[in-house]
């Protein structure tokens, strides 16, 4: 089986990670969404919240798996017998980090491929931390999320001072 991991926080999970995880699962017999365990990042939702939202927005996806991880990526890869990392690039100031990641993973295991997409052009200026900003102040964000986020989100900053 052709397996690849999609890493990251998805504090939240965009449309511009799904875009990215609907190609994925497109070329890929499955592909793992893996949420990173990150204690020194401060997250606005808690691992198990972020797994639960994008098992619902992938929920159409029958070859995609989301799972948690701790540690380093390449020895998650390995643990899940993948082939491939699947990383989105939004712009240039995205390459130069991605491809310091893609450099050191393939040193610890050279038969890891990564994979570069180019998100989709309507997706090329998001981010989890922009969509934070806009639903803090209660700007719309309903097309640049899923509406499963986009309801968990209104909450979240519903219950805060």
């Amino acid at each position: 089986m052709n397996i690849a991991v999609c890493p990251g926080s998805f504090d939240p999970v965009t449309n511009g990670h799904l875009d990215i995880i609907t190609r994925g699962a497109n070329i890929f017999d499955k592909v793992i969404v893996a949420v990173l365990i990150n204690a020194k990042k401060q997250s606005l939702f808690s691992v198990e919240e972020r797994i639960e939202l994008l098992r619902e927005a992938t929920a159409g996806l029958d070859n995609v798996e989301v799972e948690s991880f701790n540690g380093l990526l390449i020895d998650y890869v390995r643990q899940r017998q993948a082939r491939a990392v699947i990383r989105g690039l939004r712009a240039v100031s995205d390459f130069e980090y991605e491809m310091q990641m893609a450099s050191i993973n393939k040193k610890l295991d050279d038969h890891v491929e990564t994979l570069f997409m180019m998100t989709s052009h309507q997706y090329s200026f998001l981010s989890s931390s922009i969509v934070k900003e806009l639903a803090r102040y209660s700007a719309d964000v309903s097309d640049l999320v899923p509406p499963v986020v986009e309801r968990a989100l209104r909450a979240k900053f519903a219950a805060q001072p």
